[in-house]
């Protein structure tokens, strides 16, 4: 998912950065009035797990493998504004220090990476919470679709990105397609993935999830977009 230098033209990567910088930007501002005493050292703790969970890759196919994500995790953990920050520095440490996706794609990277993938992460978990309930099942059921569908959601941007300014000599429908049958796969390990860790912390300390405490959290984004 990570994608190299150079797969992408100069400037869609470009125009993918600004998106990312405003992004990031809000979020930052986001995370200064929705981050507490009990979410601030979560969310340090999220992006080491996320950095190290993203080392360890698994086999979904021919020649082909797999690794967590982690949007979905780090968002209904502490936060859309704060799991975006963590998704962030984790992807900078990795292109900088580890060339795990490139320099000129770093923007590109945290558009789909953390941007699109925590967006889309946070609001289908909690649609699914707000209809099924905070327990178990909603709980279970809602982080696991939303691992699924946020790895959905960055592939499809980078699907979306190809179609704009892709380099490689390699058609479009072939893109998409390999890119949706390996990434339902990951996003179904993603999902269950992320459904274990959020449900595990829920039994024990269920105030340290943001994602079922969303009312407060609401009105504080709400605050921190009207500032």
């Amino acid at each position: 998912m990570h994608i190299p230098d150079g797969f992408i033209d100069a400037p869609v990567a470009a125009g993918a950065a600004v998106v990312a910088a405003i992004g990031v930007g809000v979020c930052l501002r986001g995370a200064r009035r929705t981050l507490d005493d009990r979410t601030a050292p979560l969310a340090g703790l999220v992006a080491v797990f996320v950095f190290a969970a993203q080392m360890i890759n698994f086999p979904v196919g021919a020649g082909t493998s797999g690794h967590l994500v982690g949007a979905a995790l780090a968002v209904i953990l502490v936060g859309p504004y704060a799991g975006v920050l963590a998704l962030t520095v984790v992807l900078a440490v990795q292109a900088l220090i580890f060339a795990d996706g490139g320099l000129t794609a770093l923007g590109l990277n945290v558009l789909n990476l953390a941007l699109i993938a925590g967006l889309v992460a946070w609001f289908v978990f909690r649609g699914v919470v707000r209809v099924a309930g905070t327990g178990k099942p909603g709980i279970v059921a809602g982080a696991w679709l939303a691992g699924l569908l946020s790895v959905g959601g960055a592939a499809l941007g980078f699907v979306a990105e190809f179609a704009l300014g892709g380099t490689a000599p390699v058609s479009l429908a072939a893109v998409g397609g390999a890119m949706v049958s390996v990434h339902v796969v990951i996003g179904a390990i993603e999902g269950v993935i992320t459904a274990l860790v959020v449900w595990s912390v829920a039994t024990v300390r269920p105030d340290l999830v943001v994602g079922l405490r969303a009312p407060a959290v609401a009105s504080s984004e709400r605050q921190a977009v009207a500032a």
